[in-house]
């Protein structure tokens, strides 16, 4: 859903710099390069400045953004317990600093030894598709349904489900749940959301006093968490927000949301800052800030937005990979990531932690793998983003990474939610849900997609 260019560039005063979007389907900015730079296509949706005449360079893959969550939840529940995240590593990676990580950071792995809530609302999902589904796919759906995944609140109207679920949560816990079990949401509401692409455009604006109505939003999340002070809560903060900072201020929409999106995540930050809580801010993935280019605007971006909230303690660091599909630690590099050396969630993430350490911000991290079982993927670009093909359910949520920096792989996406619709009459239609690699027809983000759904069980690795 973030249909722009990747690496970071600042206008000048003439016109657009080296690597700066000058064009593109839906382009409402500059087409006027610097002297010297002349404006190449690189796909349909965008064209970047590059030095003289020449054909776009490697590093012109585009990035990654995360779907609506699904529309309204139930407001009661039935029981669901999650995944079991084990707790054993292996020792195959080493830290690229001897600092200890996150000191400042909130105290301890919220995953290690509990469950991530398996929320009833996807269960339900599941349970209608079930009856649809090849004989040979029912047991591994049903097993989905069990699996913990994360409760997007992506409209102030569904907030109160989050009352309701750690009431069930509770219940279970106080009735011998084992492993523990913890709640899992994200805080997906700025104004200007999605701001560079259509598909999972937001209900606020910043033109219509969106970033007052946002913080009412995340003070709504803030008295519910304060209710249930002894329940440990994982939070998510705003999919693709920062990372449109560092790479989309081409894009009209995201010059104007830049402020809101600043002043919005840090309220956030300093606002859901308890005790029970540890919040990663999205961090997005390897193929949009894993750029040479974008990695230490993305580093110094991240570590000036946790100073500007006061360093709260309960920062933990950074997710990503969310509904993405990148492997994490990738034996061979995939033809479409192209020259960028940070191809996979690992090499993105063992490079971005020194760099985050450096300025004291906490370098842990979670990296959802909720779709990344097939590996490579059938995109033609690492960033074609929507329902693509081929895709299936990946690593199980577990805290056994491998790498001392991840404290867990998770599900943030639930599977068989749309990424974007196909329809191209449709007011959130984005030209990347129509493309060859995309799963067509699909619904609008959010809605349910049963035969993507299919793809991811059919593809799961490891198998259901």
């Amino acid at each position: 859903m973030i249909p722009a260019l990747l690496l970071a560039f600042v206008p000048s005063a003439l016109g657009i710099s080296v690597w700066g979007q000058c064009g593109g389907t839906n382009w409402s900015g500059s087409g006027s390069c610097d002297s010297g730079l002349s404006c190449s296509s690189v796909n349909p949706y965008y064209s970047q400045c590059v030095s003289g005449a020449a054909g776009p360079t490697a590093t012109s893959t585009k990035p990654v953004s995360t779907s609506v969550s699904t529309s309204a939840r139930p407001t009661t529940t039935t029981s669901g317990a999650g995944t079991t995240l084990t707790t054993s590593r292996t020792a195959t990676a080493t830290s690229p600093t001897t600092s200890a990580a996150g000191a400042s950071g909130a105290a301890g792995n919220f995953f290690a030894g509990r469950q991530l809530y398996a929320n009833p609302y996807y269960a339900s999902e599941i349970a209608a598709a079930i009856p649809s589904l090849p004989s040979s796919l029912k047991a591994k759906a049903s097993a989905v349904a069990k699996i913990g995944t994360f409760v997007w609140l992506d409209t102030a109207a569904k907030v109160p489900t989050m009352d309701t679920y750690l009431a069930d949560i509770e219940k279970q816990n106080a009735a011998g749940a084992s492993p523990e079990i913890i709640g899992g949401f994200v805080v997906y509401d700025l104004p200007n959301r999605d701001c560079a692409a259509l598909a999972s455009n937001g209900e606020l604006t910043v033109a219509n006093d969106g970033l007052t109505k946002y913080k009412a939003y995340v003070d709504s999340i803030a008295a519910i968490v304060k209710k249930h002070s002894k329940t440990k809560i994982v939070l998510l903060v705003e999919p693709d927000s920062l990372g449109n900072l560092v790479t989309n201020l081409g894009v009209a929409k995201c010059q104007e949301a830049h402020d809101a999106y600043i002043s919005g995540v840090e309220y956030a930050l300093k606002t859901l800052n308890f005790d029970n809580v540890a919040m990663y801010i999205d961090g997005a993935h390897s193929g949009w800030l894993g750029w040479p280019a974008n990695i230490g605007p993305a580093a110094d971006l991240f570590a000036s937005v946790y100073a500007g909230a006061g360093k709260p303690k309960a920062l933990r660091g950074l997710v990503t990979d969310v509904s993405n599909y990148n492997g994490f630690d990738l034996a061979s590099k995939p033809v479409y990531t192209e020259s960028n050396p940070n191809y996979d969630e690992k090499h993105y993430i063992n490079a971005l932690a020194p760099l985050l350490e450096a300025q004291g911000f906490p370098a842990h991290f979670i990296v959802d793998q909720g779709r990344s079982g097939v590996q490579p993927t059938a995109q033609l670009q690492q960033g074609d983003w929507c329902n693509v093909i081929g895709t299936g359910f990946g690593i199980r949520p577990t805290t056994n990474t491998g790498d001392p920096l991840v404290d867990a792989f998770v599900w943030v996406k639930p599977g068989g939610e749309s990424d974007g619709t196909s329809d191209t009459s449709a007011a959130r239609y984005d030209a990347h849900c129509g493309y060859a690699d995309a799963l067509k027809p699909a619904p609008e983000a959010g809605k349910w997609f049963q035969a993507y759904f299919e793809q991811l069980l059919q593809n799961a690795n490891p198998a259901l």
